[in-house]
């Protein structure tokens, strides 16, 4: 087992929750993120922005909860966007072909405003 450090913490906006998250994410602890991720949704909220600024570590455990809250958000016409990703995050998100390309499957924003703004 590994002795992972994870925070989670939600702030609702207007039409948007805004998720900070700090530490790593890994197979220990991805599904406290995908339960946070879950409870969001559960209180019909689908607009996510994911802050992953203080992230330096996330394994494929926790690019399947992204995948899974963006397939939810999806399907009740929301969408599930990342902000300021540190490099270790945007090295893994492009290596998984989730950033690039034409049409990526997540929109990343270099900052908070900009990214709740695209909602």
């Amino acid at each position: 087992m590994s002795n992972s450090q994870l925070s989670i913490s939600t702030e609702s906006m207007k039409r948007v929750e805004l998720v900070t998250i700090a530490g790593r994410i890994d197979s220990s602890n991805a599904s406290d993120l995908d339960d946070a991720l879950k409870a969001v949704m559960n209180d019909g909220k689908y607009n996510i922005v994911l802050n992953f600024k203080d992230v330096n570590y996330m394994s494929s455990a926790g690019l399947r909860a992204l995948v899974a809250a963006l397939r939810e958000c999806k399907k009740h016409r929301g969408d599930v966007v990342i902000s300021e990703p540190s490099q270790r995050v945007s090295e893994v998100l492009d290596l998984a072909g989730l950033t690039v390309a034409e049409a990526p499957l997540f929109k990343v924003f270099d900052n908070d405003t900009t990214a709740i703004g695209a909602f």
